[in-house]
């Protein structure tokens, strides 16, 4: 039976806990704005800085290797209160 490192032995249940922390990706959904803004909406209590990065990988399907906030704002939509506005840069 081949032996864990311990570094295998540590890593893991930090790996785990590291994803188990974040909010799922099915809690945002991401909007192509038609004058090319990234809208990210997202549930109540889910970090800026997880729509952030879902905005930065749709810019990178056009070619765009950033995402700049343009504004947050509630909605009264009960799924999805929050929307965060990004604008693709460089």
């Amino acid at each position: 039976m081949p032996r864990l490192s311990t570094l295998h032995f540590f890593s893991y249940p930090i790996i785990f806990l590291l994803t188990a922390c974040g909010t799922l990706q099915s809690d945002f959904r991401v909007v192509n704005q038609s004058d090319g803004m990234i809208g990210v909406q997202a549930i109540k209590g889910a970090k800026e800085l997880e729509a952030q990065e879902l905005a930065v990988s749709e810019c990178k399907k056009t070619g765009r290797s950033a995402a700049a906030i343009s504004e947050a704002k509630t909605t009264h939509n009960d799924q999805f209160p929050m929307i965060y506005i990004y604008q693709c840069v460089r």
